[in-house]
């Protein structure tokens, strides 16, 4: 099938079109605030705490950390099979409990900042 100019070009506008009536969604900043528009709604912004805090989102350090230590420590109870068991129990509870540290150290030291942020509200 060959393609005429015209059509070509009667595509692309369409195509245009459709893409310039998704692009509408519209971001509102801090200047915007109060803003009204003729369906009642208006801008309303408000200043939001954002947490930065974890650069380990899995907490793996802390995981592997705590099942090193606990494999270690389950390894020195018991004798034979109970060794045995003893240190796969210590290493599943010691990554257990690496996770949990870890986890509290990162809500606790985690950066934190204020952003402004804004909404169109109806009303």
């Amino acid at each position: 099938m060959r393609i005429f100019p015209n059509k070509l070009a009667s595509t692309l506008a369409l195509i245009g079109l459709f893409v310039a009536a998704g692009a509408q969604a519209q971001n509102y900043g801090p200047r915007d605030e109060g803003r009204r528009f003729n369906d009642g709604s208006r801008v309303v912004c408000q200043k939001v705490e954002v947490r930065n805090n974890a650069r380990d989102h899995n907490r793996v350090a802390g995981t592997a950390t705590g099942a090193v230590v606990g494999g270690l420590l389950g390894n020195q109870v018991g004798d034979g099979n109970g060794r045995k068991l003893a240190t796969v129990g210590g290493a599943v509870a010691g990554g257990l409990i690496g996770r949990n540290v870890q986890g509290r150290n990162q809500e606790r030291n985690g950066q934190r900042h204020v952003e402004t942020r804004c909404e169109r509200v109806y009303r």
